[in-house]
Order: structure tokens, then sequence, then C-alpha cells
């Protein structure tokens, strides 16, 4: 059994891929290792982590005194959820998802530690490969090409790696090719995600959660 429940975070990635990059991803399953399989084969691959700056003390700073503002529909959805994310850009969390971001490495870390396991064959083989990232701290156009190049000198010289990496901030999914031989003011597109479409994310995530736990 996990330490803790990750499925929601999963299940957020999944609907924001089909959502924003198209029907390719619509048959994702949630599985594990890697976290997103594509049904009944092996064309898609996709491990969902988590990054946050290393200075953060999550317990306390990302976790908001909730009380006296519930009567926001936002924040009510909090409360009787235990998730905050994709409804608020700001930085308030659901309890069910402290421990998530209190055990977050920062950026530069989890993209080793994961490079390292699918090149290792960890994750096994896949025709498409991708890394699926949510930043609970805003990334600069900057920080998004160094973490590109990071990940792609980590990898270079490997048969089995990352074709795709997916930054997820909670109003924008940075889709970063990682492919060899393309220009490189080709390597990233970012998809804005607006209050409608993250709610709407949101809720199907929290639904599909608890339809499968009955």
């Amino acid at each position: 059994m996990r330490k803790y429940d990750t499925c929601f975070f999963e299940r957020y990635a999944k609907i924001s891929l089909e959502s924003l990059l198209g029907p390719d991803f619509g048959c994702l399953e949630v599985v594990d290792r890697p976290d997103l399989q594509s049904h009944g084969d092996h064309s898609i691959g996709i491990e969902v982590t988590r990054a946050m700056e290393e200075s953060k003390d999550a317990a306390k700073d990302l976790l908001k005194e909730i009380s006296g503002i519930a009567q926001k529909s936002d924040m009510q959805h909090i409360l009787d959820n235990g998730y905050g994310y994709g409804l608020q850009v700001g930085r308030y969390i659901g309890v069910k998802e402290l421990a998530y971001w209190s055990t977050a490495l920062p950026l530069r870390r989890i993209l080793r530690s994961k490079v390292s396991k699918v090149c290792g064959g960890f994750y096994g083989s896949y025709t498409k490969m991708g890394l699926f990232v949510f930043c609970k701290d805003a990334l600069t156009e900057e920080d998004i090409l160094k973490a590109i190049k990071f990940v792609m000198d980590l990898q270079r010289g490997y048969e089995t790696k990352y074709n795709r990496l997916y930054l997820s901030e909670v109003d924008r999914l940075n889709v970063c090719n990682l492919e060899d031989n393309i220009n490189d003011e080709y390597r990233l597109t970012v998809f804005p995600v607006d209050k409608e479409s993250r709610k709407e994310f949101y809720l199907r995530a929290l639904r599909e959660q608890f339809e499968n736990a009955r």
C-alpha cells in the first residue's frame, strides 16, 4: 500500500494531458511504475511526481489557516475533500495534500532521481515515455529551459529515456520535447490553463477517484 494516496494527482495529470494535448492521451490508466500507462500496450508510459523549493517548509508555509474564509466556494471544496490543487493559483492546499508536498524533492534532485530510474529500466520500455512533474513553485522560462538541458544531458547515450517532460504549474502546463535532433526553439510549448478548466480538472479527478474507490 502507498504511504499516502497520490491518485488525485495522477488522475489530475491524466485529465490535464487528455484535455490539453488531445485524445492520444485518452487511453491512459492510473496504474503504477509508471503511474500512467496506455491501456493494453506499451505505447505510452508516464511517471508522475512533484517538486518543491528545498528551503520551503511545507507543513508551515503551504498549509494556510482556512477557517473564516470557508464561505468561498473554492475553499469549501478544499475543506470538504482535502485537496486544493487546481482551484486557486495561490498557496492554499488541503490536508490530504500535505504529505504529498512535504516529501517533495526540489526540481533538480527529483529530475536526477527519475532519469536514473528510467535509464536503468525501472519503468520498463515504452514507445513514448514521459515525466510529469507537479511544481508548487512558479517557474521562469529560464528555469524550464535549464530543466530541459539537465534532463537531456543526464539521459544522453541511454536507449531507454524520457521523450517528454511535463512541468505542471497550477495555471499552465509546460510541455518539453526531449527528442534529439530538433531545433531548441521547438522544445517548449506552453498551454495556459484558465480557472474554469482547472476547476473542471479538479472535480473530474475527485469524481473518478471516489468512483474507483467504491
